[in-house]
């Protein structure tokens, strides 16, 4: 386990936060490419040996302080009955309607199809540095149901929410298939699984309390202290008080928030993951520097004990041909940075 992301988790105080990327495995690092020349993504994530080597990969390169199952959060529609191949991006079989309701497999018959994910933890759990952490991942009640629906989240989630009604019966079947699937990454060894809602910010804040945050509530409870929740494109009016102080393991936001002022004014449960603007890593490398520097300017400004519990990444997850060199100097420089005038030796 990785000491600073333990920290983060408990909100001890310190001066360098552990550092992770979503997406930090994948298509811009020439080690997922080397492996995708010879394999079908769906190999890469369906066969544990292959999961495990794409994990390690940036951890090996960039020095991560954690790493993260090498998977997609679409497994369990799959599982559900919807099938799913990539060509190159997700489609499904077919997407969901009024009609096809009946077709969804229940948990009985659709948990054989994401038990592969719990031996990838394993292998990769067993092959990691004993001083790295561990993180698992499922996608969002609200973001699977826009997938289902969809097969996408564009354009707004037009037919998304015309069909919204039949949200709750999705749920039904959706959410004991869910809640397993976390029970087994966390057997596999996973520290804390992420929530990953990357739709739920198409969505006015009273949709989202009224519909989708019980649910989320829902999984907190099961899960007391081992279940993180990222959004995309949510504000503030998203996050009530019983959001904020669940039993989550942290939250994570994107880029559009002002973290430190998260930090140093709301209170809330475990760590807060963020939230460096993923497309500031395509600058040329030296505007890219100084707008690095700047961003970091803004945590120094506030105390160590304020930044208590700060994981510090990406608005949102590393795109395809974002220079490796720049994810490289991203670690290094905040290590770096944070460091200064603290007496602390960077690991």
């Amino acid at each position: 386990m990785n000491l600073k992301f333990q920290n983060a988790l408990k909100k001890v105080p310190q001066t360098v936060p552990p550092i992770w990327f979503m997406r930090q495995a994948g298509r811009y690092h020439k080690h997922y490419q080397a492996l995708r020349s010879k394999h079908s993504f769906m190999d890469l994530c369906k066969k544990p040996e292959l999961a495990c080597e794409v994990a390690l990969g940036p951890i090996s390169d960039f020095d991560f302080d954690v790493s993260i199952l090498f998977s997609d959060l679409l497994f369990p529609l799959e599982a559900m009955g919807m099938g799913l191949d990539y060509k190159p991006g997700p489609v499904l079989d077919w997407h969901l309607d009024e009609t096809n309701m009946s077709k969804l497999k229940k948990v009985d018959t659709s948990l054989r199809g994401v038990e592969f994910q719990k031996e990838a933890v394993i292998m990769t759990r067993a092959a990691l540095p004993k001083d790295k952490s561990l993180v698992g991942f499922v996608g969002g009640p609200w973001t699977l149901f826009s997938y289902a629906v969809e097969g996408s989240h564009k354009d707004g989630l037009k037919k998304t929410k015309k069909l919204i009604h039949l949200f709750d019966d999705f749920c039904e079947i959706l959410m004991p298939l869910l809640i397993e699937n976390i029970k087994l990454q966390l057997a596999g060894g996973v520290e804390v699984v992420m929530i990953f809602d990357t739709s739920v910010g198409e969505i006015s804040p009273l949709t989202f309390h009224t519909k989708i945050k019980p649910y989320l509530l829902s999984l907190a409870e099961t899960f007391p202290g081992k279940l993180g929740y990222y959004s995309k494109g949510t504000t503030e009016a998203h996050y009530s008080l019983d959001m904020k102080m669940a039993s989550w393991a942290g939250l994570g936001f994107d880029h559009r928030w002002d973290l430190p002022l998260w930090l140093k004014t709301q209170k809330s449960s475990g760590f807060v993951q963020g939230n460096f603007d993923q497309l500031f890593l395509f600058q040329e490398f030296s505007d890219f520097k100084k707008t690095l520097d700047v961003y970091l300017e803004s945590y120094k400004k506030i105390s160590i004990s304020e930044r208590a519990g700060w994981v510090c990444g990406l608005g949102h997850g590393v795109l395809p041909e974002t220079p490796e060199k720049h994810v490289k100097y991203f670690v290094e420089r905040v290590r770096d940075v944070l460091a200064e005038n603290t007496g602390e030796v960077r690991s």
